[in-house]
């Protein structure tokens, strides 16, 4: 392929972005002009569906909110990966049912550690809470 048509070939990528690039700075500069500039002392306080807020929102939550948010995503994107699999199951055969036997076979076993190590237990008797 020579130049000309590689440059050619190109131009409507290169148009795209500009128009994305001057349709974006043309909405934060109308943005800016037609914005309100008044600051009142309400505007920064927070609402929370008509509640007045009664401390800071800066609150140290526990570990295991995250542990268990990450675990969430973690399963969650492995479901994807499943449900991929099971629209070819048909494609893929006998070699694609080993394969997502031995992913949903990690899977179990990374449950289980989980389990046992004591990472989805919210009470206070989970192994994780007796090894602190």
């Amino acid at each position: 392929m020579d130049a000309e048509a590689l440059q050619t070939s190109h131009w409507p990528l290169a148009a795209y972005f500009l128009i994305v690039i001057l349709f974006v700075s043309s909405m934060l500069i109308f943005s800016w002009f037609l914005g309100e500039r008044q600051r009142q002392r309400a505007t920064a306080e927070p609402y929370e569906s008509g509640i007045a807020p009664t401390g800071s929102a800066r609150l140290r939550f526990d570990m295991k909110f995250y542990i268990v948010a990450m675990l969430f995503v973690i399963f969650d994107m492995e479901a994807a990966f499943i449900y991929a699999w099971a629209v070819a199951v048909r494609e893929l055969g006998w070699p694609g049912f080993i394969k997502a036997s031995v992913f949903i076979s990690v899977l179990l076993a990374a449950l289980a550690y989980l389990w046992r190590m004591g990472a989805l237990d919210w009470g206070t008797t989970g192994r994780m809470k007796k090894r602190a």
